[in-house]
């Protein structure tokens, strides 16, 4: 009898599993979801892959032997449907000494493992930003010791990836492109829009990116997995939070974050709020005088006075503050369906435009005002996937989305009544049809469809602020202009045998730009801008698996830019004395690239990686000297100023190593260390080659990681290379107020390093305290570039609650 009851439960608690269908995969010590760990039933029929939560439905293998999971860095596990359930729907894996490769979602778009991939991705994962807790998701991009980030005020951050920028870069979030029609040449701010502390992991692709995601991804590809609804594993409602607060002195941050998870059976959602104050930033005390705010500009008595400053170590004005809201519902009403849903917006308050804060022309401050009004960033998002095998494919996913982009920008000359407004909105809608075949047991075909659609509309005014009367000026884009890009994707992947994988791939896109131009203001030889264009890319690339400890990647890719309303239609202020004006007659600019890469594993405690590339950019759109109406120079915000457009009249090379080592000197001490080193030019008429603008300074990091107990300690350097006045771009030998001065009187960017501690301690499952200092021993430095000096000595404090 007592047998038969026991069968009985057994077998009840069986099909309450089996009706749940969801496990997690988590790490045996931290604990921590494991994302993209692969699963496949003993029979090779069935296989699944965890997602960013380190969960999967199981219900595929109920009836199968045995169900065998495999994570590089852990041990395999082989395991049964009924042993699975009584250890809860969780599966615990064990991580092993130094190995080759990890599971990565942005290759293909699919989850894919990096021993089958030629391309160089790294990946940025929720331990590692938990620990060095990033302010903003452009300080996280920072984590990677891959990417170099350039800011002209403290609300911002421009990526730089193997010498391109800006809108020559890609940034996707949960699968969705960010990048938009007005995505400018000169340095973005859009990536603080993300919320950091709701980001689950980031992957950084290298090089041309375009056959999967398309136009921009010349530089590389940031995609950010932001984290995503659980669905309960039984019958009872899941819920759970987690609330952080976090404090910086440099510039007294004051962050508030609160996410709360719920899930049932079929439904789960996700709701997250973050708020971060920032005051003025304060720089370090050891370094370039140049860089110190002596003075700066305030209305007294309705005049614009120069103030001294008496802490001239504070970058006064700064300070800004923000606001993050994410929601995420998740439907699964089957096995074969999951369906989600997401929405994130994001609101800033007026951020100033430090860098031209401190601009002055014939030692008197050019502007007393120029800051972005509220940035503010809306999506919403809806995708379906469905994996059951079919003729065409054997998982699909549609994905549709909504953003919505405001910006302004609002600038007032010193001594001038004038305040100028520029506001832009734009709304960008997409739909990408994503498709998985498995062909044979070796070879894998993904493809897909996408289509983009952008509309931009822009205004301007000026207004007295004595009298607050306002005056129409010229807007900085064609109001009403429409981008659209439609494009036909493919990849093939092979495993030719246990050493070899080949990949080749190709995008067809074809782009439409319409955009009508006013005469009110300016006399264009032209009325209306129509392009009807394509652009076709494509990839081929190998890997050579010399069994478990080393591999050797090869790759050859091709990348392209369309031109957007911000190429074609802009009316802007570039630098002092120069005005750009629209250029319809542009085509796409091509990147080609060729990287080799290798990676060794030494006694599985030492890992070695090194990849060369070279890449070609080809028809490059840039900003060159210009006519209107046969005339070189045109009144401008009251000054005369040298005409320029970009034209497609350059070209450009740039080449590099990125290398990194690994030393595991024990199970709790790990040494690490990245460096990357490029170098890039451009053609440039009547000057031959000159130094290519975003090619970043030699830079790295070296880090040693010790875990005791319950606690981290991550102590190490940052350090950058110095770019000499000889290797400065012309367009930034420009701006010498960006810069120190060298002994012969020139602008230059110094070499600099920071030493620099991360703390963590578990207290218990539930509550974590960390505690960081940066810049330890306070120097005063500006990475490349940029125009605010970065954080002096910083002290950071956290707390961070599970429930």
């Amino acid at each position: 009898m007592k047998k038969y009851i026991l069968s009985t439960l057994l077998v009840f608690v069986y099909h309450v599993s089996a009706f749940s269908q969801e496990i997690t995969v988590v790490d045996s010590q931290s604990k921590e979801p494991l994302t993209g760990v692969y699963i496949v039933s003993e029979d090779s029929k069935v296989t699944r892959v965890t997602d960013t939560q380190g969960t999967v439905s199981i219900a595929a293998f109920q009836h199968k032997r045995g169900i065998i999971f495999s994570y590089l860095g852990y041990k395999d596990r082989r395991l049964t449907y009924p042993q699975i359930v009584r250890d809860g729907l969780v599966v615990v894996m064990e991580s092993e000494a130094l190995t080759l490769g990890e599971t990565v979602v942005s290759a293909n778009r699919w989850e894919q493992n990096t021993r089958e991939i030629p391309l160089t991705i790294q990946r940025i994962t929720a331990g590692e930003m938990k620990l060095q807790n990033p302010q903003t998701a452009a300080d996280l991009l920072g984590v990677s010791n891959r990417v170099f980030v350039q800011k002209s005020q403290m609300g911002g951050g421009s990526p730089m990836i193997r010498g391109f920028a800006t809108n020559r870069v890609l940034l996707v979030v949960d699968g969705i492109r960010m990048n938009n029609a007005i995505f400018r040449s000169g340095n973005l701010q859009n990536v603080i829009s993300l919320d950091a502390n709701i980001i689950e992991n980031t992957e950084v692709i290298f090089g041309p990116g375009s056959v999967m995601y398309g136009s921009d991804a010349l530089g590389g590809v940031m995609s950010f997995n932001t984290a995503a609804p659980k669905l309960s594993a039984g019958d009872e409602t899941e819920f759970k939070g987690v609330a952080l607060t976090r404090i910086a002195s440099a510039n007294w941050e004051n962050t508030a974050h609160v996410n709360l998870k719920y899930g049932f059976q079929k439904w789960a959602g996700l709701s997250s709020f973050t708020y971060s104050d920032f005051d003025n930033m304060r720089m370090g005390s050891k370094g370039p005088e140049e860089y110190l705010r002596k003075q700066y500009v305030a209305r007294i008595d309705g005049k614009d006075v120069v103030v001294n400053n008496d802490r001239p170590s504070i970058q006064y004005p700064t300070a800004y503050r923000q606001f993050n809201l994410m929601q995420k519902l998740r439907y699964r009403p089957s096995d074969d369906w999951d369906i989600r849903m997401g929405m994130h917006y994001s609101s800033t308050g007026d951020i100033p435009r430090y860098d031209r804060l401190i601009e002055k022309r014939e030692g008197q401050f050019r502007k007393a005002e120029w800051y972005y009004g509220p940035q503010q960033w809306l999506m919403t998002s809806i995708s379906a996937l469905y994996h059951t095998p079919s003729m065409l494919f054997d998982q699909a996913k549609v994905t549709a989305a909504y953003q919505d982009f405001e910006e302004s920008r609002n600038d007032r000359s010193f001594g001038s009544s004038f305040l100028r407004n520029r506001e832009e909105r734009l709304k960008a809608y997409s739909a990408t049809f994503d498709f998985e075949k498995l062909l044979s047991a070796q070879s894998t075909l993904f493809y897909g469809a996408e289509a983009v659609v952008n509309k931009v509309h822009s205004r301007a005014h000026r207004m007295n602020i004595e009298t607050s009367e306002k005056s129409a000026v010229a807007s900085r884009y064609p109001d009403g202009a429409l981008w659209q890009s439609y494009a036909l994707f493919a990849k093939y992947k092979n495993n030719l045998n246990s050493r070899w994988t080949i990949t080749a791939g190709s995008r067809y896109t074809r782009y439409v730009i319409d955009a009508s131009f006013s005469d009110r203001f300016f006399d264009f030889p032209f009325s209306k801008a129509e392009l009807n264009k394509g652009a076709l890319t494509g990839s081929i690339g190998g890997v050579f698996r010399g069994g478990e400890s080393w591999q050797v990647n090869a790759h050859i890719s091709s990348g392209f830019r369309a031109p957007n309303i911000d190429d074609i239609g802009k009316v802007f202020d570039s630098e002092p004395g120069s005005v750009v004006i629209p250029n319809p007659n542009l085509s796409p600019e091509h990147a080609y690239n060729f990287e080799l890469g290798v990676q060794k594993v030494i006694d599985k405690r030492l890992k070695l990686d090194v990849t060369a590339f070279y890449t070609l950019l080809d028809n490059a759109m840039v900003r060159r000297d210009f006519t209107l109406n046969g005339q070189d120079s045109v009144m401008y915000d009251g000054a005369k100023s040298q005409v320029q457009a970009i034209q497609n009249v350059s070209g450009a090379i740039v080449k590099g190593i990125q290398a990194g080592m690994e030393l595991r000197l024990h199970p709790t001490v790990t040494i690490s260390s990245t460096m990357n080193f490029q170098k890039g030019n451009e053609e440039a008429k009547e000057k031959g080659q000159v130094p290519l603008r975003h090619v970043a300074p030699t830079f790295g990091s070296t880090h040693i990681n010790w875990t005791y107990s319950h606690f981290t300690f991550d102590l190490y350097a940052d350090y950058n290379g110095e770019i000499s006045y000889r290797r400065l771009a012309p367009s930034e030998r420009g701006k010498p107020h960006l810069y120190a001065t060298n002994t012969a009187g020139n602008p230059h960017s110094p070499a600099w390093y920071t030493l620099n501690l991360k703390t963590s301690w578990e207290l218990s499952t539930h509550l974590s305290f960390y505690v960081g200092l940066e810049n330890i021993l306070d120097e005063r430095y500006r990475p490349y570039s940029s125009g605010i000096t970065a954080p002096g000595r910083n002290v950071i404090f956290s707390i961070r609650a599970n429930f």
